[in-house]
């Protein structure tokens, strides 16, 4: 009986994608997440300048940041999906790698290719490039667990099956009892980072600090919830059974302690 009930009461609702019909136009809600994220970036990033200790920056920069970062997230995201994930497909596929809309976006890549976009935007204003991410780690947990909350809305990236009475079954996948992975993250990557990192930027830190325990942080947070999500069935388990998302994780984890202990000095 509490097997059923625990079925009924978490099963996905399997919301429609698209948030919003406008004649066979429609918005979806991953994108509206992304620009949830941007919009999070702005107010949190104001509040900064305005209340904080960060001299030297200003709105026009903080949009100009803003513009910088998109690009990165984009450009590097997309791209981090096609090398690290499914390479082979897109080498046979070249033109699909524009294809953002059909889905297909890396976080690592988006990582990656935002650390790329802050040293554009260094050198642009002659800023210290560590001191400009220590300003941006706090800004990014919200979009980032928008975006899980876009994963989860699309019923996507679900969770491994549970044997246990908590779960939820994803219709569009099977009837099994699964993990919400997606809101783990939410919780994790989104909710819990930012709480962590706009608590410990309230003061003057090191250099690199703040930098280093976003690294810390979510590198953590997401080898933790791997072991619930569901792998990707092109690639499975890898090396030690870890996934593709625990791999690219550990090097974010013992680089940021790396980061830290150096900073401290």
């Amino acid at each position: 009986m509490l097997n059923s009930i625990t079925l009924y009461m978490f099963t996905h609702p399997q919301f429609d994608p698209i948030a919003i019909h406008i004649g066979n136009f429609g918005i979806h809600w991953y994108g509206l997440m992304y620009l949830i994220g941007f919009l999070a970036f702005l107010a949190l990033g104001k509040a900064q300048i305005k209340h904080r200790q960060w001299h030297g920056w200003t709105f026009p920069m903080l949009d100009d940041a803003l513009f910088f970062g998109a690009l990165g997230v984009i450009l590097g995201g997309r791209l981090g999906y096609v090398l690290f994930y499914q390479p082979s497909y897109f080498i046979h596929h070249l033109l699909e790698i524009l294809a953002v809309w059909q889905g297909g976006m890396s976080f690592h890549g988006g990582f990656l290719g935002v650390l790329v976009a802050m040293w554009c935007f260094t050198r642009k204003y002659k800023l210290q490039w560590l001191k400009v991410m220590d300003f941006v780690a706090p800004l990014v947990p919200i979009g980032l667990g928008a975006g899980r909350m876009g994963n989860f809305i699309n019923a996507e990236l679900w969770g491994r099956v549970t044997h246990s009475t908590y779960g939820m079954v994803f219709p569009n996948v099977d009837s099994a009892l699964r993990h919400p992975s997606q809101l783990y993250e939410f919780a994790l990557e989104g909710i819990l980072l930012f709480i962590i990192l706009w608590i410990y930027s309230a003061k003057r830190r090191a250099t690199g600090s703040i930098s280093a325990l976003f690294l810390i942080g979510y590198g953590s947070f997401r080898f933790l919830v791997e072991y619930t999500r569901e792998p990707d069935a092109y690639l499975g388990l890898l090396s030690m059974n870890l996934t593709m998302g625990q791999w690219l994780s550990l090097p974010m984890v013992i680089a940021g302690f790396a980061m830290y202990a150096v900073c401290k000095k």
